[in-house]
């Protein structure tokens, strides 16, 4: 495969997430537990674009050395990420804070205290979503821009495509900076993600799939190898619907509702696994069970996620993986996938502008500035 270097790098482009974010390319790497590490995050971001760290694994303290890690790898912008309704997610965002970390990526709970501490700094508050009724509740919580994760999306996204949750998003918060996440993994989609209204594209199965990447290499070849159609949907897994590579011990998670003393057990020894006290687990099977029961049953499956992406067991474990796998033919550098990605981005629109008689003058940044103007941003 050709590498970068024989090419001139794509000039940096200008839109709102670009500005927000201080970085030269709207490419972002989300939060991938025991794949977005230290190193990844890195080379997302010394490759133009902004990667945020995973710290569902991470207690505290393991948060802070890694954010100074990345410190380390890179003087470009990055972020963390924070699962509010996980154990330990906001002494994990409290940490962020502390280290004003540039930008922090929040889910699954309101962000009004961790905007409130990232505008003391100049932080930027980037809250996940899959519906405008989470966008708005997102927003009048302090948030800064949102990532709207698409059914196509690994893990935990919507019920509704990224062709339609982008476009409709976009239209009920026009002046909302965007981040499109589900279904992306080159320029084609990064080109059409602009066209929806996005102001950038988040890629992680993609960016999985990179030598750069921490994932273990039995699984980024079986990535490489698969098509759109072989992922499994479903809630059984880890108690939120989720959309996982196709696998034997995948197809069993997926076929029934465990056990709850399984669930139990196999949660617990997760929490063990992860050092969180048993006090922050018990309680609340007792008082929200059915909240807290989803809760174990995520715990519960970090056994078969592990044993996929950290030991590439493809038989055992379960991965996390978008229908974009079906896009994913080889394992590049990141800086080269970013390169191609942001030329494929440039000739698609070029070819989009000629098709439309623009004579070749909207290219990538220039759609998005002329949308901002007409939205008074």
């Amino acid at each position: 495969m050709a590498t970068s270097h024989f090419f001139t790098r794509q000039p940096a482009v200008k839109t709102r997430i670009t500005r927000l974010l201080n970085c030269d390319y709207p490419i972002l790497l989300p939060g991938m537990s025991w794949i977005s590490t230290p190193q990844l995050v890195a080379a997302v971001s010394n490759a133009g674009g902004c990667g945020i760290l995973a710290t569902g694994p991470l207690n505290a303290d393991e948060t802070r050395a890694s954010i100074r890690e990345i410190r380390d790898l890179t003087d470009k912008p990055f972020g963390i990420g924070a699962t509010l309704l996980m154990p330990g997610a906001k002494e994990n965002a409290q940490v962020a804070l502390d280290e004003q970390v540039p930008l922090i990526n929040v889910s699954l709970g309101k962000p009004d205290w961790i905007a409130e501490g990232a505008q003391k700094y100049g932080g930027k508050v980037l809250a996940t979503v899959t519906n405008a009724q989470h966008a708005n509740i997102a927003l009048n919580s302090g948030a800064d821009a949102l990532m709207i994760t698409g059914h196509e999306a690994a893990a935990h996204g919507g019920d509704v495509t990224s062709l339609v949750a982008i476009n409709a998003i976009h239209e009920q918060f026009p002046n909302v900076p965007l981040v499109a996440a589900g279904g992306f993994a080159n320029g084609r989609g990064l080109g059409a993600a602009l066209s929806l209204g996005a102001d950038a594209v988040a890629m992680g199965s993609r960016m999985a799939v990179t030598s750069d990447s921490p994932l273990a290499e039995p699984m980024k070849q079986a990535i490489a190898e698969a098509s759109e159609v072989d992922t499994i949907y479903g809630k059984n897994f880890d108690g939120i619907p989720a959309r996982v590579l196709k696998s034997p011990m995948a197809q069993k998670r997926m076929a029934s509702r465990p056990n709850p003393f399984v669930v139990l057990y196999r949660a617990l020894q997760a929490a063990g696994t992860m050092n969180v006290p048993l006090w922050k687990v018990l309680p609340g099977m007792m008082v929200e069970y059915d909240k807290i029961y989803a809760l174990a049953q995520f715990g519960a499956a970090t056994h078969d996620i592990q044993a996929a992406t950290v030991d590439g067991d493809i038989e055992r474990g379960v991965q996390f993986i978008g229908q974009c796998a079906g896009l994913i033919h080889d394992v590049p550098t990141v800086d080269d996938l970013v390169q191609r990605i942001m030329r494929e981005a440039r000739a698609t629109c070029q070819l989009n502008a000629d098709t439309f008689g623009c004579g070749g003058e909207q290219l990538v940044g220039d759609v998005v500035e002329k949308q901002e103007l007409a939205h008074g941003s």
